[in-house]
């Protein structure tokens, strides 16, 4: 389980073909960032499995099945990616919970400057994930746990204060850009519970 609360922002390496799936390489963020081989990290939102701690560097395979539900299989050398460490019982839970299984790709519709430092983005979700969707509930873009504004046919706005922009991937963010979404856990478990 994650936060969405992202502790550092990384550029690719390298992303390598490895049969049907792939092997991502990230710069370790710092000498005491502690991860070791079998560890959950979220990368932009999708929870992958630290295979080796290579001298500098923190090595992930990715699946096939990652790569089809996620847009990581775009990634290229120097694409900033989030990256949050799996949370430890007793932590604070500052965003809400993720779990890093994403829902969809979505997209960025609209950047606008919010006149405070801050932007507002615009997003459309795939069909389906609309549902989820309430004002002022959580959605996780990219492993970044944001607050739905104003949310209709499958878009919706979230305002990004400064400090985001400063330490996550929506700092270089665009309209087209693609964004992994991974929407309210809470959500899912009623609709389970109770269908209908």
């Amino acid at each position: 389980m994650f936060t969405g609360i992202v502790e550092t922002c990384q550029p690719v390496r390298r992303l390598e073909p490895r049969g049907a799936g792939a092997r991502l390489v990230l710069p370790r963020p710092a000498a005491d960032w502690a991860v070791a081989p079998g560890d959950s990290v979220s990368v932009s939102g999708c929870c992958l499995t630290v295979a080796a701690v290579d001298g500098e560097d923190l090595v992930f395979d990715l699946s096939r099945e990652t790569l089809e539900r996620t847009w990581l299989g775009d990634l290229v050398r120097g694409r900033p990616v989030n990256l949050e460490r799996a949370l430890r019982m007793g932590d604070r839970l500052g965003g809400h919970l993720v779990s890093g299984h994403v829902d969809g790709v979505g997209e960025i519709t609209a950047v606008r400057d919010a006149g405070d430092g801050g932007r507002v983005f615009g997003f459309a979700v795939p069909a389906g994930l609309e549902r989820y969707l309430i004002e002022k509930g959580s959605v996780t873009l990219d492993g970044i746990s944001l607050t739905v504004v104003g949310p209709a046919a499958g878009r919706f706005d979230v305002a990004v204060i400064p400090v985001t922009l400063e330490v996550t991937s929506l700092g270089a963010a665009a309209v087209g850009d693609r964004v992994n979404v991974e929407v309210d856990l809470v959500g899912k478990w009623i609709e389970q519970l109770f269908p209908g």
